[in-house]
């Protein structure tokens, strides 16, 4: 172990550039890896803590619904309480702001959007707005601003409260009996749905029935939601694992073309430990650990450094999301570190069957 730690570093400068394959590889993973996990993990909290919502539907190819969608989930049995989001262009001082038209009296029941400032009162001509829209415009509860909607009406509304966004609501919320009659062809991005029995496969069978058992709707619970976008992740994961393979082949190739010249290097300092009584298997072994710790080298800054770039990423996010939460992946960096070893130990296998096989007294006279 002591003769293969000072090989190692016999030559600092080959020895990094042959870790540097693996380092770069395992950096890319690491952080993805714990980007990943942590924009799952603030998905969910945002999930369950923003929507109160059993179950959210929507077209399975981004299009809007028909309006006699929520018609229908209101006459299903045990629906206590439904609102579709129904977005509108409209111009407010001269810019585009798309408002969200939503069923006022069942909203609040169906989400938890914690207040800044007012209450969360949306019907006739009262509304709210998100933080960033409301500090753009430089209102607060009570403010009163004239809307053009597309059809070229105008109307005065009051902003009764202004709450905090998330990555599923934004923007400036209204009721949708004031918004649709200005709406030439309503449809809805999704409509929010409340029942007694909560989340079952019963209810939500009777909600697809309720539907027609249209493949192209989808009926989606909370944990359904992060699930689906887990799998976009998951995605994105196994595309950098393919790349990772690749690294992984050249960090092999690089190790066994670095121990290979170094065996070539040390043949007459082979043969003389040979001469003085080191055994073949030590000299396997002695390569191998040398192969192990350039590995481990590059394993454990690729590690460190993922971790690093994934947590600076994630102070980036944590000023747009508030429910951002850092989570480091113990288990598949382990995972990561015994790849690195394994690395190693492989590409250990030929140099150190070669240098176990020098003749001791030819490589003693090799200059």
């Amino acid at each position: 172990g002591k003769l293969a730690r000072q090989n190692s570093v016999r030559n600092p400068r080959r020895t990094a550039a042959t870790a540097s394959a693996l380092m770069i590889g395992l950096t890319l993973i690491t952080g993805m890896t714990v980007m990943a996990g942590s924009l799952q993990k603030s998905i969910d909290k945002m999930a369950s803590s923003a929507i109160k919502a059993d179950y959210v539907v929507s077209m399975a190819n981004g299009n809007g619904l028909s309006p006699d969608v929520d018609a229908k989930l209101k006459a299903v049995d045990g629906v206590t309480a439904t609102s579709p989001m129904r977005n509108a262009p409209a111009r407010i001082a001269g810019n585009t702001e798309f408002l969200t038209g939503v069923t006022g009296s069942a909203f609040g029941e169906l989400t938890d959007l914690p207040m800044d400032n007012g209450a969360f009162t949306v019907g006739g001509s009262q509304v709210v707005a998100d933080a960033d829209t409301a500090k753009s415009y430089g209102w607060k509860a009570g403010s009163a601003f004239t809307v053009h909607y597309e059809d070229g009406s105008s109307q005065r509304l009051t902003v009764a409260g202004v709450y905090e966004s998330n990555e599923l609501i934004r923007g400036i919320l209204l009721d949708n009996s004031a918004l649709t009659p200005h709406v030439e062809d309503p449809s809805d991005m999704q409509v929010m749905v409340k029942t007694s029995d909560g989340v079952s496969d019963g209810t939500k069978d009777r909600l697809e029935k309720a539907l027609g058992s249209n493949p192209a709707i989808k009926v989606q619970s909370k944990q359904d939601l992060s699930d689906e976008i887990a799998k976009m992740f998951t995605l994105l994961l196994n595309m950098l694992y393919g790349l990772l393979a690749m690294a992984v082949i050249v960090a092999v190739l690089g190790v066994v073309n670095t121990l290979a010249m170094s065996v070539f290097e040390r043949s007459q300092e082979i043969g003389m430990l040979r001469a003085i009584g080191l055994d073949r298997r030590s000299v396997k072994r002695m390569v191998r650990l040398e192969s192990l710790v350039i590995s481990l080298f590059g394993g454990v800054l690729g590690i460190g450094l993922g971790v690093f770039f994934g947590w600076a990423a994630g102070e980036l996010l944590g000023t747009r999301m508030a429910t951002y939460e850092l989570v480091v992946p113990w288990g598949r960096m382990a995972v990561f570190l015994a790849l690195a070893a394994a690395v190693g130990i492989l590409a250990a296998l030929w140099p150190a069957r070669r240098a176990s096989r020098l003749n001791m007294l030819t490589a003693i006279k090799s200059e």
